[in-house]
């Protein structure tokens, strides 16, 4: 019994580790940045989040960081504003950083837009971008923050900014949106 059950963990382990490969596989492959920007970016993302965890200030899961072509998107909530200016500070510290942009609020108890109401609005937002051939959803970042959506990326268009927006704004119950979108040179 034990021996099946360790099989059984093995097996899961596995296929989740494959999984994880293949999604990373696929998104490197519809990624439109080469692959030593991706490799750049992703480098840089590593360093930031490395600072991030050795910080005493940080919260390191309040705070998701983007990288497009060494462009860095902080996005996230503090406690205290020394919090996201600390993070700012630490981002820039990282080599091959061309420049820092950062969207935080400051945390606050909502019963209204809870964790599981930011993951179900992501949801959507997603579902609709998917949804319209006209979009590289597979280039579009969603992060719910607060019960607002925060779109990140690399489009091909001003007309795919345009319509991501209104995709986001048209969901039930966003609170409001902000586009760092830009489209890929």
């Amino acid at each position: 019994m034990i021996r099946t059950d360790r099989c059984f963990c093995l097996t899961l382990l596995l296929a989740m580790l494959l999984t994880g490969c293949i999604s990373d596989i696929y998104k490197s492959a519809v990624d439109e940045r080469s692959l030593g920007d991706q490799y750049d970016d992703q480098s840089i993302t590593m360093s930031i989040r490395k600072k991030f965890t050795e910080d005493e200030k940080i919260k390191y899961f309040d705070i998701s960081t983007y990288v497009y072509n060494g462009h860095v998107y902080l996005v996230g909530e503090y406690d205290t504003p020394d919090q996201s200016s600390r993070a700012v500070q630490l981002a820039r510290q990282v080599e091959g950083v061309k420049s820092v942009t950062d969207h935080f609020l400051p945390k606050k108890k909502d019963e209204t837009c809870g964790t599981t109401a930011n993951l179900k609005l992501v949801a959507k937002v997603k579902k609709d971008l998917i949804g319209d051939g006209d979009i590289s959803s597979t280039q579009i970042e969603v992060k719910g923050l607060q019960c607002s959506i925060i779109l990140l990326g690399l489009v091909g268009s001003q007309d795919e900014i345009n319509k991501a927006n209104a995709h986001a704004k048209a969901v039930a119950g966003v609170r409001s949106v902000k586009s760092y979108l830009r489209i890929r040179k």
